[in-house]
């Protein structure tokens, strides 16, 4: 048999990791080998290339593809992932099988596939560099196998291993490719109400007693930006954020079912969240939060964010109806945000507090110089812009350093 079928029956014949071939580069590739006529084979060399330089690995080809078994979900990674390392001898065997036949195919040269094809008078096509595979596949096939469940047990499998952020849509966990940079070195200001956030969180990765959480306060204050850097800052230690809009909220049962084997940590995010007294979610996450038959999975919890303490927008008409227990309605109205076992309120900063959170990020920004100058403009920014909170402080900032980058006066 020559290489190209070789390759092709090997690529084919994977077992453990056959899930690889819905990757786009590893499905191009099992075109390309499989080609049949003179047609589909140049028609499956461009494509192969095509999407090798989009993912910028048509220098690489051999780190690319075997990249690919590092974020595959299947029983070995799943297995591996929740910790459990005792495999049966068949389970083992296939492993080790199928990480020979992908490091094999890494190896595939252009020359390889060109001179095993069969066929004749082709016209210049473009190549690819072979590269290296990743380092955890580099030996052999056994101690490829023990690294790669010594990698799944850190970092998680499938698009978890891969992705920290994610949102819900459709019925379905979608990843955020490009999620907010936010650490928490870059926030300034309201130290102790971050401190609880991170501790809370910090107990839920070690497994001990963690609540439900609610971020409430001032607008602009940072309880989004809280929750986008606790993320960055622990996903290293298997926290992975899923972001579920309120009117999804219906679909909780749906999203638990999804995530509850899943052997990562989950912070379910919940951002500006509000209700009406009509609004249908309001009893969905009260049963989330509290006592429903769909209770969340011991690895999630729900963190949310709000600009109201109590979430249900209430008028004094609620207060003056008809109703016979009209405070059995008013206490029900506002035990949603008692279910919340932590909530950490975000004030407004006074003057004093907003003129130290401009210093800080002038210190940040490397614009201590200019700390007097920026200081008196401040207030003058806050009432032009909406008031005073760090959100006001850091379009201020990126507007002094505007102005700086273009030789302009602070004063202009």
């Amino acid at each position: 048999m020559n290489r190209m079928k070789q390759a092709a029956a090997e690529l084919a014949s994977l077992s453990i990791y056959h899930g690889i071939l819905n990757r786009t580069v590893p499905k191009a590739l099992y075109r390309l080998l499989w080609a049949d006529t003179k047609e589909t084979f140049l028609n499956a060399w461009g494509e192969f290339f095509a999407v090798l330089c989009e993912r910028e690995s048509s220098e690489n080809f051999a780190g690319h593809l075997t990249s690919t078994a590092l974020y595959d979900e299947n029983a070995f990674s799943l297995a591996s992932a929740a910790g459990n390392v005792d495999f049966s001898s068949c389970m083992q065997a296939a492993v080790e099988r199928d990480l020979e036949i992908i490091l094999d195919l890494s190896r595939l040269t252009p020359d390889d596939l060109l001179q095993s094809c069969g066929f004749s008078d082709l016209p210049p096509l473009p190549c690819w560099e072979t590269g290296e595979p990743v380092e955890l596949l580099r030996g052999d096939a056994k101690t490829c196998a023990q690294q790669m469940a010594q990698y799944y047990q850190k970092n998680g499998c499938g698009m978890y291993a891969r992705y920290r952020a994610f949102i819900w849509r459709d019925k379905r966990i979608l990843p955020v490719a490009h999620p907010d940079k936010q650490r928490m070195n870059q926030l300034k200001g309201y130290e102790v109400q971050r401190q609880m956030a991170i501790d809370n969180t910090v107990a839920f990765l070690k497994g001990y007693p963690a609540n439900n959480c609610l971020l409430y306060g001032d607008r602009g204050t940072g309880k989004s930006s809280t929750v986008k850097a606790l993320l960055n800052e622990f996903y290293p230690q298997g926290l992975r954020v899923i972001e579920m809009p309120k009117e999804y909220l219906m679909d909780f049962p749906y999203l638990v079912d999804q995530i509850a084997e899943i052997p990562m940590k989950f912070i379910i995010f919940i951002d500006d969240l509000s209700f009406s007294q009509q609004d249908s979610t309001y009893a969905a996450l009260k049963s989330v939060l509290q006592g429903g038959l769909a209770a969340r999975p011991d690895n999630s919890l729900i963190y949310a964010t709000s600009n109201r303490r109590h979430l249900l927008r209430e008028s004094f008409s609620d207060r003056e109806g008809d109703e016979v227990h009209q405070s059995d309605t008013i206490q029900e109205s506002l035990s949603l945000a008692d279910r919340f076992g932590l909530s950490i309120n975000f004030m407004l900063p006074d003057k004093v507090r907003f003129l130290e959170i401009v210093d800080q990020l002038a210190y940040q920004h490397d614009l201590k110089e200019y700390i007097p100058l920026l200081e008196s403009g401040a207030e003058r920014w806050a009432t032009i812009h909406g008031g005073r909170s760090p959100r006001v402080a850091q379009q201020y900032i990126r507007d002094a350093q505007a102005k700086l980058s273009l030789g302009k006066s602070l004063d202009d």
